[in-house]
């Protein structure tokens, strides 16, 4: 089970079974901070979390941190990864696991910082106790979030000129991406994939709001939660103009699939070849690589005939 699903069953309980860091700051002892990478200084404070000097040995439980920390050039301060941190390729991953996250193993990597994106078997309590810091970097629910998490951990690890670098970029590149899509008429209509069994998401997620930025209209929309289960017959009468798949690793998923289902050759999206499969680690985290989900998105778009 994929990490964006197991987020989906936490955030919908019916489901089977992503603020910026202050500034450093002195001790409140007379003594001066100590200067970290890229002009950080030490003590530092993001996120609730206080460090006296820069961490070295990060145990990373979330794989939106994990390529965080690589992207900001704090990875070689990364000793471990859980076992979900697919990318980069380079990342320690081991068998640490941040849905069933246990304590004592992650006491065993002798880690001086720690970041979990949910506080799973209440590990934050159980590390805090072991006198192990921890951050709690939960799912974003907008961009905004997901750029005030970069910010925490860059003010965390001493590299907040990279973490600022990294933001600039990502908000530079999404406005020219978003910018590029061609306008029409009439909005397009979508229906996004989480698994096979038409669990979907809504407008009012994350993943949502990115689609939303690209000017498609959801199909979804006006569910009463933002992770619904649809039924195929109201996908069917609904039929989207397009549809993505965030489930062609996890469950084999494919345009030929989609319209092997009985009833979906009619669906607009299926008759017109608009049905586009996502990789679905960049389509479940809210990281760097959101980047190339909002291109992904968008060049689906554009080859749509106006």
């Amino acid at each position: 089970m994929t990490r964006r699903m197991f987020t989906a069953a936490i955030a919908v309980t019916a489901l089977l079974l992503g603020g910026c860091g202050g500034g450093g700051s002195d001790d409140g002892a007379g003594a001066q901070p100590s200067a970290g990478a890229s002009g950080a200084a030490y003590p530092a404070t993001a996120g609730g979390v206080t460090l006296e000097k820069r961490p070295e040995r990060i145990v990373s439980l979330a794989p939106t941190a994990t390529e965080v920390l690589f992207a900001i050039d704090a990875g070689s301060q990364v000793v471990a990864v859980d076992d979900q941190s697919t990318y980069p390729p380079e990342a320690p991953r081991s068998d640490l696991s941040g849905f069933k996250p246990n304590a004592e193993a992650i006491a065993g990597k002798n880690p001086d910082l720690v970041v979990v994106s949910d506080d799973l078997n209440k590990i934050v309590d159980q590390l805090s106790k072991l006198k192990i810091p921890v951050l709690l970097a939960p799912a974003a629910k907008t961009l905004d979030d997901t750029y005030g998490q970069i910010a925490q951990l860059g003010t965390l690890t001493g590299h907040p000129a990279e973490a600022a670098a990294l933001t600039g970029r990502m908000r530079a590149d999404i406005d020219k991406i978003v910018k590029g899509v061609p306008a029409r008429s009439a909005p397009l209509t979508y229906y996004y994939e989480l698994d096979p069994t038409y669990y979907t998401v809504t407008s009012q997620t994350f993943v949502g709001s990115i689609f939303a930025m690209v000017g498609l209209k959801n199909v979804a929309d006006g569910a009463k939660t933002a992770y619904p289960q649809l039924s195929q017959e109201a996908l069917v009468a609904a039929d989207p103009d397009m549809i993505f798949l965030a489930d062609s690793k996890c469950c084999a998923q494919s345009p030929a699939t989609v319209r092997a289902r009985k009833g979906w050759q009619n669906v607009t999206a299926v008759k017109t070849g608009q049905v586009v499969a996502l990789d679905d680690d960049i389509a479940s985290r809210w990281g760097p690589r959101v980047v190339d989900l909002v291109r992904s998105v968008a060049d689906a778009v554009a080859k749509v005939p106006a």
